[in-house]
């Protein structure tokens, strides 16, 4: 599956919108948009807060699988 697909599923799990999601997570809607659409990925600092954000809430994701992508 690529990047983009599985933020844009981690966010439909989440049941939030991309302006909510992003606001969960610290950053713009804008940047989420392009995260979804491919034309940006997240930096390690977004990166982890994503993955705090789904321990915190029992969410099943690896963010590790992301940044195997960009190796």
């Amino acid at each position: 599956m690529k990047f983009a697909e599985e933020i844009r599923d981690l966010r439909r799990k989440c049941l939030l919108s991309q302006v909510d999601f992003a606001k969960e997570i610290g950053v713009s809607f804008s940047t989420v948009n392009r995260w979804e659409t491919g034309k940006s990925k997240p930096n390690y600092k977004a990166l982890k807060r994503i993955d705090e954000y789904c321990k915190a809430n029992s969410i099943d994701f690896a963010c590790s699988n992301l940044v195997q992508e960009d190796e």
